[in-house]
């Protein structure tokens, strides 16, 4: 599997908690907000809309406010211009990161990105110089028995079942295929913990050295805690060994 798929786990493990819910909500709204603008208001006919919806209600977000990022976005009420934008860069020691941000600055954006490196240790990449080895992908993290989860996912169109632990399962599948593999593992009765599309890294960096797994985490958190940044996505491993040492 890509580093991502265990800085995936990282992420959920860490979760919501190490940021202050209201950023949360304010990012998911932004996405809400976008979504409905390219694709229209209506979750069943809009399915990226539906998966921010979903990925709301799984942030706890209530409905009023999802249904105002909505109306927002389809012109019911004010709302801002967004541009998406993806920055490509390097982490200390050589691990690759790619950053999907949603702004109405480009320039400040492009000025926090940039700074963050800077005084991290950090390095900004010429588009396209990480960008390679990453491809979008449907990522299910599901609960369940063995048999159960891989007779589901499989059939519903899954590409690869990982097992991370206490009977918890990372499933792989092209973007197109995450509602109906959501939808059939919960109507089967199988907890999902998460679902997303998000972006994999066909290459692996493996950090093994406890203070540069934590310059590369202090980066991450960094641009994650930047509201303008929705996703970042990286190349590296970082063993359960070491995430214990650096606790």
């Amino acid at each position: 599997m890509s580093g991502h798929s265990k800085w995936a786990t990282i992420k959920h493990k860490k979760g919501a908690a190490d940021k202050a819910r209201a950023k949360v909500f304010a990012k998911i709204a932004r996405q809400l907000e976008v979504a409905a603008r390219d694709g229209g208001g209506d979750p069943n006919s809009n399915a990226t809309l539906r998966t921010f919806v979903l990925k709301a209600k799984a942030a706890q977000m209530n409905n009023d406010l999802i249904d105002r990022a909505i109306k927002r976005g389809t012109g019911e009420a004010g709302g801002g211009t967004y541009e998406a934008i993806t920055y490509e860069g390097y982490a200390p020691g050589g691990v690759a990161l790619l950053i999907d941000v949603l702004t109405d600055n480009r320039n400040r954006s492009g000025s926090d990105i940039r700074n963050i490196f800077s005084k991290l240790g950090g390095s900004m990449a010429e588009p396209g110089a990480v960008g390679w080895q990453f491809s979008r992908k449907a990522v299910v993290v599901a609960k369940g028995s063995e048999d159960e989860v891989m007779l589901v996912a499989l059939d519903a169109g899954a590409e690869d079942i990982a097992d991370e632990e206490d009977g918890t399962w990372r499933i792989t599948a092209e973007p197109s295929a995450l509602l109906p593999l959501r939808e059939a593992l919960e109507a089967a009765g199988i907890d999902v913990v998460s679902a997303d599309s998000t972006m994999v890294s066909s290459v692996s960096i493996e950090v093994s050295d406890v203070d540069d797994a934590k310059k590369v985490l202090r980066i991450v958190d960094a641009l994650e805690d930047n509201d303008d940044v929705q996703d970042v996505y990286g190349n590296f491993d970082i063993s359960d060994e070491i995430m214990e040492a650096m606790d």
